[in-house]
This record gives structure tokens, C-alpha cells and sequence, in this order.
């Protein structure tokens, strides 16, 4: 029970004093490019299945 307290106090006085915390503009940059290249990545997925999809009709037009 001691070594979980003194774990928990010492994650506690990590998390507070030796943690560099990202900064409101640094959160909304990374925010906007994770944002950006998860529309293109959707894009790019969607595409295939179109591609795909249409590749499957010519081959087999009765499905």
C-alpha cells in the first residue's frame, strides 16, 4: 500500500512540475494539420472505394 501512495504522489509531482504542457497556440496548430490530413486521408479512402466500387461493375455487372 506504500509503494502505490508513494507511485501516485511521484506520477502527481511529475505530471505537475516536470511536464511541458503544450500552449493554447501550439494545440490549435497541431489541432488544424491533424484535422487537414484526416480530411485528405478520408478523400483518398473514399476515392478508392469509388475507383473500386466501379472497377467491381464492369467485372461482374450482374451484382
Amino acid at each position: 500500500m506504500r509503494r502505490l501512495g508513494r507511485y501516485l504522489k511521484e506520477t502527481f509531482d511529475e505530471l505537475v512540475n516536470k511536464v511541458t504542457w503544450p500552449s493554447a497556440d501550439d494545440l490549435q496548430s497541431s489541432v488544424i494539420v491533424v484535422s487537414i490530413a484526416s480530411l485528405i486521408i478520408a478523400l483518398i479512402v473514399w476515392l478508392m472505394d469509388v475507383f473500386f466500387s466501379w472497377g467491381m461493375g464492369l467485372m461482374f455487372p450482374t451484382i
